[in-house]
């Protein structure tokens, strides 16, 4: 038998091509297919990759109706992973909410160009939610906590050059900025 290429820690397995995509019975509507392109692996069933994607919906359709702000935070911290390509094909009507998440920030460090000024709004905050916002030189212009879990807001000003969240879970724009 020869010898099979080793693949690099960094290689990914070959996709299924496009032309080639197709259920086990009937067939994929044209955004099904968009969706599936360079999402299937050979030897994977495109239904079950498909099915993936669908889930995402559900529980974005889900999470929408419960709380619209939950379910944005929920896909800026990657908890509903995967959304923005499930979105663009297969529940198009979340597409605003993608986008708002897109501009919010999770839990984490920022800086430099990561930092974009404007209000935001914490979502679900932990009673150990602490936040701080630093200028030039690392100089503290703003910082909190929350200690009661209740929700808060907090202005990024111009001349921010970091922003730094803790148990807050995500911070979502708002007003001009949302």
């Amino acid at each position: 038998a020869p010898a099979s290429p080793r693949a690099s820690g960094t290689s990914k397995p070959p996709k299924i091509p496009t032309d080639e995509l197709t259920p086990a019975t009937g067939t994929f509507t044209k955004k099904q297919k968009e969706y599936l392109v360079d999402r299937v692996p050979k030897g994977m069933d495109p239904a079950a990759v498909l099915q993936t994607g669908q889930e995402t919906c559900d529980r974005l359709t889900y999470l929408v109706r419960v709380d619209a702000d939950t379910a944005t935070g929920a896909v800026a911290t990657g908890e509903i992973a995967n959304a923005k390509p499930a979105v663009a094909h297969l529940c198009t009507q979340h597409k605003d909410l993608v986008e708002r998440a897109s501009r919010a920030y999770a839990d984490g460090s920022y800086k430099g160009a990561e930092v974009r000024p404007g209000r935001y709004r914490d979502v679900t905050p932990t009673k150990n939610c602490n936040w701080e916002i630093s200028g030039k030189n690392g100089r503290t212009l703003a910082s909190g906590s929350s200690d009661d879990g209740k929700r808060s807001g907090i202005t990024i000003p111009e001349a921010a050059r970091a922003f730094t969240s803790t148990g807050c879970y995500a911070w979502l724009p708002e007003g001009d900025n949302g």
